[in-house]
């Protein structure tokens, strides 16, 4: 069992509101560290994008921080301004990581092609 599993069991006893939609909010955590690696590997600071993408250093602190509601359109011009690509795909609910002994779907894997 790894580190983080023993504490999300230890905190899920002590709080077990806690750990609610854990998954839903992982996967926008996910995204801001996406778009924060991405802005790094291009060797660029939050205030560049915020220069091409013509608006604030704070906006694109909150993009890689709080990964919420971000409009399509936002993450198309931030991608193109770190030379990246946006790839985007419905899948059934049942492919989403929700409970236990769910398929699991990997970012760029087959089943994403």
């Amino acid at each position: 069992m790894s580190d983080l599993q023993k504490y999300k069991q230890q905190r899920m006893q002590k709080d077990s509101g806690f750990w609610k939609d854990y998954d839903k909010r992982f996967e926008t955590f996910k995204l801001g560290v996406l778009l924060k690696q991405a802005r790094i590997d291009a060797g660029m600071t939050q205030e560049q994008i915020a220069q091409q993408l013509k608006t604030s250093k704070s906006v694109i602190s909150r993009m890689e921080n709080h990964a919420t509601d971000i409009r399509l359109s936002t993450l198309e011009k931030f991608a193109k301004a770190v030379g990246r690509d946006i790839r985007v795909a419905l899948v059934p609910y049942s492919c989403i990581p929700i409970k236990k002994n769910k398929k699991i779907m990997q970012p760029f894997s087959k089943d994403f092609q």
